[in-house]
């Protein structure tokens, strides 16, 4: 298709996205979890080794002169303010340029300022290529979720998408003990062992940049996009290989699986906030109630955590890596063995009783603290239990908002309400609770624990009674595309994840013909 073809738009009808969803789990699969997923385990690495460090940074000999106080205040804030800005920034242009331009590009960028943060000489430096690092994990956010869920089988996207977003914390139980080893001098130089942290960062990120050049384009936003050829040979691809694996052929999509569009080139900011404000305004709620609940949960606990171990229960502070890497575990726990009744027992319940529990559980923990029947080991444990529901309820607010938006918004969709999210916890987040927390008084702790629980059980609230049944269904039945004809019948009800979904009933599919255009 040329330009102005693409420009002016046609009428395709086409089958690819019931392909896509009928598929069977493969090691083509397998091959999109890890090249689209490990980058989250860089960024838990990443986020933990900071916090880790910052004694270290701070110390004469470390070869650059910052104190502790600007390494977790305003490196940690520049850091949060470029992942804001770069998930809006990318998130648009993830919608506009295609899932895998960007997330080649923002890995690319991550990459680039992590290994430039190794060799900071001034604190300005270190500054900039902190802000530059967040810009380019946020955009990772917004282009690998919407690639994630429109290349992942509607009967396991819900299970897929939460571990790979729980991953954060297999990289935070490495960074938690990565930074033990670069802490002791008797192992790194101080002016070293810091340094040596971020280049490893950065070696990880080139791996997984070249594992990712085999990650395909999606399917479903070529469709969209005018690139209906490049779709059906991609999709016709991956089911060669499937069927190679399996060493049969795959079934038949549905008859009346095909979706009608009418392609065109991008689609405008007002036509965006129109969509999700307007059309979508009780999801629009649903996400800034799950992205708000689990920022300040995650706040009134992990900002403060090594300042509570060490001022109640005389923890060394070179030995609260250890119990981070505890909780950390916890939280990946989580996601990895609830994430299946996510698309079995379904949204709603789960996502409700996730942020609910947490919250419940959060409440507990601050009532046996404020009755001194913990100790160290005890509260740590008692965070693990929080944390393994918070961190499948927060895996699941990305889920949400990136499936229940129209195709076209879905990018700048999750870019916003991660944007939303994270300025909360990251800013208003750290200077509420850690005030509270630093006051080495049991009370002020205390209410930090009850602020992040009560918001978690409100979160739960509202998704108990917003949250949409989107389980193995395919995205376009939960969300008609924008650019869907308007002859097109959009079904509801639950898909089976063997290629129901939104289509217009055109005659039946013959499961190989992609997409059949006509003159608009």
């Amino acid at each position: 298709m040329t330009t102005a073809e693409a420009e002016t738009g046609r009428t395709v009808t086409s089958n690819i996205p019931a392909r896509l969803d009928r598929l069977p789990w493969s090691r083509w699969h397998w091959s999109i979890v890890v090249g689209l997923g490990t980058v989250w385990i860089l960024d838990g690495l990443e986020v933990t080794v900071v916090g880790n460090i910052a004694g270290r940074l701070s110390e004469p000999g470390s070869g650059l002169p910052i104190t502790s106080g600007e390494v977790t205040g305003l490196a940690a804030a520049l850091y949060v303010a470029g992942a804001c800005a770069g998930a809006l920034f990318w998130g648009r242009l993830t919608d506009k340029w295609g899932r895998k331009k960007l997330f080649m590009i923002t890995l690319a960028v991550y990459l680039a300022a992590t290994a430039l943060t190794a060799v900071s000489f001034s604190t300005w430096w270190f500054f900039a290529f902190r802000f530059l690092t967040g810009f380019g994990i946020g955009g990772e956010y917004a282009a690998i979720n919407s690639a994630i869920d429109e290349l992942i089988p509607a009967q396991y996207r819900g299970r897929v998408d939460l571990m790979i977003n729980g991953s954060f914390w297999l990289g935070a139980v490495g960074g938690s003990l990565l930074s033990i080893v670069a802490l002791d001098t008797s192992v790194l130089a101080k002016d070293v062992g810091w340094r040596l942290t971020f280049a490893l960062g950065a070696v990880l990120a080139l791996v997984i940049l070249l594992v990712r050049r085999h990650v395909p384009e999606s399917p479903r936003w070529l469709l969209i996009h005018g690139r209906e050829e490049e779709a059906e040979r991609i999709v016709s691809g991956i089911e060669r290989q499937v069927e190679a694996e399996r060493g049969e052929r795959l079934p038949e999509p549905s008859p009346d699986a095909e979706l009608t569009i009418h392609q065109r080139r991008s689609v405008t900011f007002l036509e965006i906030a129109r969509t999700v404000f307007s059309k979508y305004r009780r999801r629009a709620v649903l996400g800034f109630a799950l992205f708000i609940g689990q920022a300040f949960l995650y706040n009134a606990i992990t900002f403060g955590f090594g300042a509570i171990l060490t001022k109640f229960y005389d923890v060394p502070t070179g030995s609260t890596g250890y119990y981070f890497a505890v909780i950390a575990i916890g939280n990946f726990m989580g996601p990895l063995l609830l994430g299946k009744l996510f698309d079995t027992v379904g949204r709603r319940v789960m996502i409700s009783s996730t942020y609910l529990l947490s919250g419940l559980l959060l409440f507990g923990t601050a009532w046996l603290f404020d009755r001194g029947a913990l100790d160290a080991g005890t509260l740590t444990a008692c965070w693990c239990a929080v944390l393994f529901f918070a961190s499948a309820g927060a895996s699941s607010a990305y889920l949400t908002v990136s499936e229940i938006f129209p195709m076209e918004t879905r990018a700048m969709s999750i870019a916003f309400f991660y944007a939303l999210g994270t300025a909360a916890g990251g800013i208003s987040g750290p200077m509420l609770f850690a005030d509270l927390t630093g006051t080495g008084r049991v009370g002020d702790t205390v209410l930090a624990f009850q602020v992040g629980a009560a918001l978690m059980c409100a979160a739960g609230l509202v998704a108990a009674a917003l949250a949409v049944r989107a389980e193995r269904r395919s995205l376009e039945d939960i969300a008609r595309p924008l650019t869907a004809a308007a002859s097109a019948v959009v079904k509801t009800g639950a898909g089976t994840g063997t290629g129901a979904g939104a289509g217009a009933r055109k005659g039946k599919g013959d499961g190989s013909a992609g997409a059949r255009a006509a003159t608009a």
